[in-house]
Formats: structure tokens, C-alpha cells, sequence
């Protein structure tokens, strides 16, 4: 089986690392001796990544004819337009029997090749939005960590990458030879969870200033409390049809919406600076029960609150 891996001019170190490292590491196995990885460039030119290192002795595009698995590790972070003839390339290869494989930004060169219209496809966070607006055939899963459809696999951002090569190890060869790599590498075999769980979603800000802008504060500094439309139109001294319009038009959702918002945060806080049990934080949150934190938090974050502290948690 031939990798052919993607690198370009600006490409990061550890981005064109991530596949080298999980599919170099596989071939070393028995089970994998006929695994081999072609490093290819646009012109077969050597390339400069971001670091300064310029990575030679590459082939040219021509490896995408003899190509089992096509890899682009990432793509430019300007998310410029892709060449016609790197999106035949790829087409062409993938219309061959080629697996393609996108990590990180990579995602974009094969919507672009029209290979991921009408499928679902991950890419990193950063990029979502702009994955989503280019392609609009493409379904675009923000939060995966990677997406398989066995003969197109993308994934997230970064760290993402080695998650998906290991992934593809473990579909190629099995869990047991996926873990041998995992372990030579000194990495998990297989992580729990999306990547909504690293992404920092800002907290929204009204619109303008006034008593909405002091009720928005006032909520995050009430948590515990029962927060209910009737209590908060109350204390704006409004209706609440009226106050439901006013919410929405300052902060684009509804009060249940974006109360349930701040817990989580407010919730992932507290499991990273605090040593305080689930209890107390669900209590803290102004969760009903321990059980209700735990299956919003799943349902927000693809993982659990202990895995996320376990994670993520820097408390002294």
C-alpha cells in the first residue's frame, strides 16, 4: 500500500509529521511490510515549512497515479483557492481506488475536488465556517474529532491528525496493531470526545448598553439560582413576550439557551480550576442533579465531566 503525503511551502512541522509518524511507525510492522510513504510536492520542488526547515528528495505530483492513500496533511491557513490540476489530481486518484485522506485544513482541497459533496466531513475548528460557506455540499461536523466513510476520512485540527492515522491503522490492520504504534508513539490509542471540548466560545455581549447588559452579568453571577423567564422579565421590569424579544434580539438566542450556555461553561471552569467534586459543581452551575450536568456536558462536548478534568484540569 503507497502513502502518498502532501507538503507545500509554509506547511507546519507537525502537521506533515502526524501521518509520516503513525504510517512510518505501521510499516515497521509485520503486518503492514508492504506499506510504503511517498512525500510529494506541487512540483517535486523541495519545500520550506513554517518552522524554516526545508524538507527535499520529494516526488512531484505524478504520485498520485500510483497513490493507494492520498494524505494532505493540511492546507493554507489564508484557505486559498486549489489548483485545477491538484483537484483532478486528487479526483482522479480517489476515482481510481484511492483512499483520500484530509487532516486539519486538508479538508478544503478535497471539497474542493467535489469529492466530499453530499457527505458529512470535519476539518479544524477555525475553518468550519468558512468549510461550510465555500462548499455548501458539504455537511460540515464541527465538533467530530474525525469523520470515516472508508474510502474519505477528515479529520480535526492538529493533534486530530494522529488520531485519525490511527484510526485508519486500526480499520487496516486492527485495534491490537492501532495500539502498538499508539504505544511506540506514546500516545492514546483512541481519545473519547470532539473537538467542541477546545474551543473557547466567548460569551455573547448585548447589543447596546442598559438593563440587559446588567441582567446578562447578573446571570452569570446567579447560576445556582433557579433562572426562570417569569424571575428575569421580572427583574427588567418587563413582560415577558416582551423580554423574550429583547433577549434574542441582544444575544441572537433564547434566556433557556443561553443560561444553558454559561452552565457548561461556568461547569468546564470549575472542573479546570478546582478540585471541587461533580456534585458541588453541578450544584454551583445550577444543575437539577448531578445526572442532569452530566448528560448536558455529554451532550455538549462528546465527553464526560471527569474525562474532561482529567484533560484539561490544572488546579493546584
Amino acid at each position: 500500500m503507497n502513502f502518498a503525503i502532501y507538503v507545500f511551502d509554509g506547511i507546519s512541522m507537525f502537521h506533515a509529521a502526524a501521518p509520516l509518524s503513525v504510517f512510518g511507525e505501521a510499516a515497521k510492522l509485520p503486518a503492514a511490510s508492504d506499506w510504503t510513504l511517498t512525500v510529494w510536492s506541487d512540483t517535486g520542488s523541495p519545500v520550506r515549512t513554517a518552522e524554516g526547515v526545508e524538507l527535499a528528495a520529494l516526488s512531484g505530483p505524478e504520485a498520485l497515479d500510483v497513490a493507494d492513500v492520498v494524505v494532505i496533511p493540511s492546507w493554507h491557513s489564508d484557505f486559498r483557492p486549489v489548483e485545477g490540476w491538484f483537484r483532478e489530481g486528487v479526483s482522479r486518484a480517489h476515482t481510481n481506488g484511492a483512499q483520500v485522506v484530509g487532516l486539519c485544513l486538508g479538508a478544503f482541497p478535497l471539497a474542493a475536488s467535489g469529492i466530499l459533496d453530499g457527505r458529512a466531513a470535519v476539518t479544524h475548528w477555525s475553518g468550519a465556517e468558512e468549510l461550510a460557506r465555500s462548499f455548501p455540499r458539504v455537511q460540515v461536523a464541527a465538533d467530530a474529532l474525525y469523520m470515516d466513510h472508508g474510502d474519505v476520512l477528515t479529520s480535526a485540527g492538529t493533534a486530530s491528525g494522529l488520531d485519525a492515522c490511527l484510526h485508519f491503522v486500526r480499520t487496516q490492520l486492527g485495534a491490537e496493531h492501532a495500539a502498538a504504534v499508539a504505544q511506540k508513539l506514546v500516545i492514546a490509542p483512541h481519545r473519547d470526545g470532539g473537538q467542541a471540548q477546545y474551543i473557547r466560545r466567548p460569551m455573547p455581549t448585548p447589543s447596546e448598553h442598559g438593563p440587559m447588559s446588567d441582567l446578562l452579568e447578573w446571570i452569570v453571577a446567579n447560576l445556582e439560582h433557579s433562572l426562570t423567564v417569569e424571575t428575569l422579565a421580572a427583574r427588567t421590569q418587563m413582560s415577558t413576550r416582551n423580554f423574550t424579544r429583547r433577549f434574542r434580539e441582544a444575544t441572537g438566542t433564547s434566556p433557556a439557551r443561553w443560561i444553558a450556555a454559561r452552565r457548561l461553561d461556568e461547569g468546564r471552569r470549575l472542573l479546570e480550576t478546582t478540585g471541587w467534586t461533580i456534585d458541588r459543581i453541578a450544584r454551583t452551575c445550577g444543575f437539577a442533579s448531578p445526572v442532569t450536568f452530566r448528560q448536558s456536558f455529554a451532550a455538549a462536548f462528546s465527553t464526560t465531566p471527569t474525562s474532561y478534568r482529567k484533560r484539561f484540569s490544572h488546579a493546584a
